[in-house]
């Protein structure tokens, strides 16, 4: 049984939001995608009536929309983290740790992952995910640094940052679909000789 939850003062809205959000992550976590994911489930996982939820989602599809935002903005904020944790200087090891931490998050969160590079619905998109631009742009801006730095690319950065996300989401789909993960070594040698095609 979950411990009672503890009411937000007045004023403090957003707060739970980010409760719904965090809740409504976990439990996909657990469903692998968004499909059971119900406003009744996450309002028993954050410890509300489930009408607490309609002040911040209108319905479940909003909610659905809400945690895509939600995933969307800690998949940016971890590779640009990841970015900033290496030395300025070493462009080459910032394009790694990018995709490593995208890999990361793409292993670890499967349900998570094929949401915010979905719709929400399972109906085929019209155009593009908007994590998948900021991805790619992250990627390219990565490997343009590398090559104002010195170094050869084998083709330009924005096909290179396109080729490598490519790469590194089709093996992480495949793996899913196997039900088989990767250990961090298996992952980051793939990334390093996946890099490695790239620079000349």
């Amino acid at each position: 049984m979950k411990p009672e939850r503890t009411r937000n003062r007045w004023g403090e809205g957003d707060r739970l939001r980010g409760e719904i959000l965090d809740a409504a992550g976990r439990l996909l976590s657990g469903l692998g995608g968004e499909d059971g994911l119900t406003i009744r489930g996450v309002a028993r996982e954050v410890g509300i009536a489930p009408a607490s939820i309609y002040h911040h989602f209108t319905d479940r599809t909003a909610l659905v929309q809400g945690l895509m935002d939600h995933e969307h903005a800690r998949l940016t904020s971890l590779m640009r983290a990841a970015d900033e944790a290496v030395v300025a200087e070493d462009v080459v090891g910032r394009v790694h740790a990018q995709l490593y931490a995208y890999c990361d998050f793409a292993t670890d969160n499967p349900g998570h992952h094929r949401l915010v590079l979905g719709n929400g619905s399972g109906e085929p998109r019209s155009a593009a995910p908007p994590v998948l631009i900021d991805v790619v742009e992250a990627l390219t801006a990565a490997f343009d640094r590398c090559e104002a730095a010195g170094h050869t690319l084998r083709l330009p950065g924005d096909r290179a940052a396109v080729m490598v996300f490519v790469a590194v989401y089709g093996r992480v789909a495949l793996l899913h679909s196997i039900q088989r993960g990767q250990t961090t070594d298996e992952r980051r040698s793939f990334i390093d000789e996946l890099v490695s095609l790239v620079l000349a």
